[in-house]
């Protein structure tokens, strides 16, 4: 009598521990479609100047470095936009070990040419001022150079491209290296944009703050920071812009993990 009864306790218990679970997977997958549903374009941090943008139906690699293991777990990229020439941006090494098999692959000239033409049956030739247009997705390269005149150097007008991407009806603006040039201060409607802070490459602190302050994005995320003498201060530059627009939402991801 009593095994029967301890049968019967132990049934109970495992009915009572499936019904939880049902209802934990069920609150998961609640959570999980409220996410898709309020912000459809997920944005992965990878290194420095590096991300994955993910929709439903796109994955984006920006500036893929760090070899094939950075982008462990990610899904395959269905495009691929590259803004320079420079180590931090182009990585041939890591896109000969990327599976490209279905991807788009973007940049402007001076990129495109150090491009085997064996790592993508796609390889598209993106300029300043050009832009190019699929099924739910636009991308328009715009400038990105220096104007500090010890800065020259380091990125001429005309070589790489910054990038507006229009997709899930957002307008996410990817800077490259850049300093505050008039054709970012001149953005409208951005909803999410990267912006580069690293001396001596790009600029200051202050001077992407007064531009993103000029252009409004909705969300701001400092990126590529790290310069040669460490990282910028992305705590002052929410400080600078929480301050004087509280409205503009700066959000600090880990780019430097290691």
């Amino acid at each position: 009598m009593k095994i029967t009864k301890l049968f019967l306790l132990l049934a109970l218990i495992s009915i009572a521990l499936s019904c939880k679970n049902e209802k934990s997977d069920t609150d998961q997958d609640k959570a999980i479609a409220e996410n898709i549903v309020s912000d459809p374009v997920v944005i992965k941090p990878i290194k420095h100047g590096t991300l994955v943008i993910e929709t439903k139906n796109a994955t984006i690699y920006v500036d893929p470095t760090g070899g094939k293991e950075a982008f462990d777990g990610q899904n395959k990229p269905t495009h691929v936009l590259i803004t320079d020439i420079h180590g931090d941006h182009l990585s041939n090494t890591t896109l000969e070990n990327l599976d490209l098999s279905e991807a788009v692959l973007i940049g402007p000239k001076a990129v495109t040419d150090k491009i085997p033409s064996t790592f993508s049956r796609t390889i598209i030739t993106l300029n300043n001022g050009s832009n190019y247009e699929t099924d739910g997705l636009n991308v328009e390269a715009i400038p990105m150079y220096n104007l500090r005149e010890e800065a020259l150097k380091f990125h001429e007008k005309g070589r790489g491209n910054g990038y507006i991407i229009t997709i899930e009806g957002q307008r996410i603006y990817i800077s490259g290296d850049t300093e505050d040039i008039p054709e970012m201060r001149n953005l409208k409607n951005i909803d999410k944009a990267f912006v580069c802070m690293n001396l001596p490459y790009t600029m200051t602190v202050e001077s992407a703050a007064s531009a993103v302050l000029e252009f409004q994005p909705k969300i701001v995320y400092p990126y590529h920071y790290r310069g040669t003498n460490g990282f910028s201060d992305v705590g002052k530059f929410k400080s600078i812009v929480s301050e004087k627009n509280n409205e503009i939402e700066v959000k600090l991801l880990d780019w430097y993990n290691d």
